[in-house]
């Protein structure tokens, strides 16, 4: 098979075509003919760069980069059911050994073996992909395989993020950062859910069409506008993905009683200050949710069949050939939005 590689990490020229073995299926595995896959900040820009904390996981060369995707499965390992091949299906990255206590609990986002189809094993900048049958998901015929990467890659973590916040009709959410490609997907989740949500980005215009009261990140008087936007109850949920000190300081005076903060990223590695005593006389909560696990995926999907899609002009897609151009672009900011390789010309239609 076709694939596109790394022998060392670098810049993204060290991405390179290469023939690969094609890859069989082992028990409880299927292979996945790729037609999209997503490019990520972290898991794929990252790691090719040499970068933490990916890159010191990936164990031996070449590698095969390449986290969630979609495709069709075309063979599956001897122990599953042969009708499933054919079936157009989303993946997730997401390994763990279903032995741990929180695989035991279904928690395998927490397993203490915790691993990603990209860096503990090949990923999917490849023609084929093996990966659990766990972690495939059955796509609507009317989702392209572009979209259904961008949701495999975004979908799952906000779903989770928005169960932990409790986010849900009648709340107020808000979404720092809610312009980059898993704010988007937490915002317009969030409102399909029936929640109402408020966005924050330093570039306002990332915001435009989206279902939300969209704040300039940049304003002196953050504070003051966030405050304003809660409304009297206070913010029920914040979904926070960067972990900006400046931005926590603006929104955490807003948090209203019974509030809750779901932090899944922390961009800069700086403390955050928070008050402990409104924390505990409000009876508000502070969650960690690194990703989502298979529930909170299955209740993404049911979403998605009951009319969920991602905002127009969400998805960039270029053909996988470019993907040193899709790294560089990342890299350098100039991209909003989810940026998806394509494998072939009919993968954009679906």
């Amino acid at each position: 098979m076709k694939a596109l590689v790394i022998r060392v990490f670098g810049g993204p020229a060290v991405l390179e075509m290469a023939e690969l073995p094609d890859p069989e299926p082992g028990p409880g595995e299927v292979r996945v003919r790729v037609h999209a896959v997503v490019v990520a900040r972290t898991k794929d820009v990252a790691a090719r760069a040499g970068k933490p904390p990916f890159a010191p996981q990936i164990k031996t060369f070449p590698h095969v980069l390449g986290t969630e995707h979609a495709g069709v499965i075309d063979r599956v390992g001897p122990d599953l059911d042969d009708g499933l091949v054919g079936r157009r299906v989303a993946v997730s990255a997401v390994l763990s050994c279903s032995r741990c206590r929180a695989c035991l609990v279904s928690r395998e986002e927490a397993c203490s073996e915790f691993g990603l189809v990209g860096i503990h094993r090949q990923g999917s900048y490849a023609e084929y992909c093996v990966v659990p049958v766990d972690n495939v998901r059955e796509i609507p015929a009317e989702v392209a395989f572009p979209e259904a990467a961008a949701l495999a890659a975004n979908g799952g973590v906000a779903s989770a993020q928005l169960d932990a916040g409790a986010a849900g009709p009648g709340t107020t959410v808000l979404v720092p950062g809610a312009g980059g490609a898993l704010g988007v997907t937490v915002a317009a989740l969030a409102a399909f859910r029936g929640a109402r949500v408020i966005g924050v980005d330093r570039r306002p215009p990332r915001l435009a069409g989206l279902p939300l009261v969209a704040l300039d990140g940049a304003a002196d008087d953050l504070p003051a506008r966030i405050l304003e936007a809660a409304g009297s109850g206070g913010l029920d949920c914040v979904v926070d993905n960067l972990g900006i000190t400046a931005w926590c300081e603006a929104y955490l005076p807003a948090l209203g009683a019974l509030g809750r903060v779901v932090v899944s990223g922390a961009v800069n590695h700086d403390p955050v200050p928070i008050r402990l005593l409104q924390f505990y006389l409000r009876s508000q909560s502070l969650i960690g949710v690194r990703t989502g696990n298979r529930q909170q995926i299955d209740r993404l999907w049911a979403d998605v069949a009951a009319g969920f899609r991602l905002p127009a002009g969400f998805v960039h897609t270029l053909s996988w050939t470019r993907a040193p151009d899709a790294h560089a672009s990342l890299q350098s900011g100039g991209t909003s939005g989810q940026l998806v390789l394509t494998m072939d010309e009919s993968s954009a239609a679906g």
